[in-house]
């Protein structure tokens, strides 16, 4: 009961700062087994986005909406699950940090490439591999592939949102600075990170103080939260940018997609085309990766979410003209 009324205290008092800015002092963990071992939030977030499309695809099977019968479900959920983890991680590798490719350590798990524990998974990589697992998956059922892509899609936007709350809790993919004019009374959808204020220290002295300050901000002491948020600028809220398109915006433009059934490769175009756009869109807001490809002012994000519109035109172009009807999200007459 103790425990329960001081976590209700600090809620309270961290929403205090909402007034100024949202101060990012997460703890990864969900709880520790031992120093450094036990469930993170990185993990429950992704395994929310999976159990919510299992959901949703259960109800598409068992309603007809989708050519899926209701007892592979299970089943092609997994394929799924593997295609967004090994899509995800490869593709961040690939697109961001080849380096853990062949980056190896003393400690669990050995091969950097497979401590997905710390965060480090591509949204475009993960979409590759679920196209993948799809189009195997419906070979392998004899099951129309574009009807199987297209499914794939609508059960997708959970596991991006998700998948952005996660950066979020890692303190990842910040976005850009606030301009100038707004960093002396930034707003209060503006966020801060307080390991910014190790790096801006300009003394041996100040350093330390930094971070002892930022050490006591992400056990959750309140007065070191005001303190270090003093010393740190404020940015764009890009995690929660990017969730709300990648989720409830791309979801939206789905259900209006399919609110009436439409021939197989229709939702796929829509998500190439549609998230591509609005991927371009949030990452105007988001910090540049370092030492990561560029053409001028177009960063590696950007780039793939183009190459995904010019796909989707593309499907939207190639795609049969008769055949199946499937989707159809409208309520149903009796």
């Amino acid at each position: 009961m103790a425990r329960s009324y001081a976590a209700r205290v600090r809620i309270l008092r961290t929403v205090t700062l909402l007034a100024e800015s949202i101060v990012h002092h997460l703890d990864p963990f969900v709880f520790e087994i031992s120093q450094g071992i036990g469930p993170r939030w990185y993990g429950v977030s992704y395994a929310m986005g999976f159990l919510v499309a299992w959901l949703v695809l259960r109800w598409l099977a068992r309603t007809g909406r989708t050519p899926l019968p209701a007892a592979l479900v299970g089943d092609y959920i997994t394929w799924c699950v593997v295609g967004v983890v090994v899509g995800g991680r490869l593709g961040h590798a690939l697109f961001y940090d080849r380096e853990l490719l062949w980056t190896f350590t003393d400690k669990v798990p050995w091969w950097e490439l497979l401590a997905i524990q710390r965060g480090g998974m591509s949204s475009h990589g993960g979409v590759i591999g679920v196209v993948t697992a799809s189009i195997l998956f419906a070979r392998r059922h004899g099951i129309g592939r574009l009807a199987m892509v297209d499914t794939a899609a609508f059960i997708t936007p959970p596991g991006l949102m998700f998948g952005r709350l996660a950066n979020w809790v890692n303190g990842e993919l910040p976005g850009k600075l606030l301009p100038q004019a707004m960093q002396a009374n930034p707003p209060w959808w503006s966020v801060k990170y307080p390991e910014e204020a190790i790096s801006l220290a300009t003394t041996p002295d100040a350093q330390a103080h930094a971070r002892h300050l930022v050490a006591m901000a992400y056990a959750g002491d309140e007065a070191s939260i005001s303190e270090v948020a003093k010393l740190v600028p404020a940015h764009y809220p890009n995690n929660f940018i990017q969730a709300a398109t990648d989720g409830p915006a791309l979801m939206l433009l789905f259900v209006l997609v399919w609110w009436r059934p439409r021939r197989a490769g229709a939702l796929t175009a829509a998500f190439l085309i549609g998230y591509g756009v609005l991927r371009n869109v949030s990452e105007a807001y988001r910090e540049p990766d370092h030492d990561v490809f560029t053409v001028g002012p177009l960063t590696a994000p950007m780039l793939l979410s183009m190459l995904m519109v010019a796909l989707g035109v593309a499907v939207l172009a190639m795609r049969p003209r008769d055949g199946q009807l499937i989707g159809g999200v409208a309520p149903r007459r009796a």
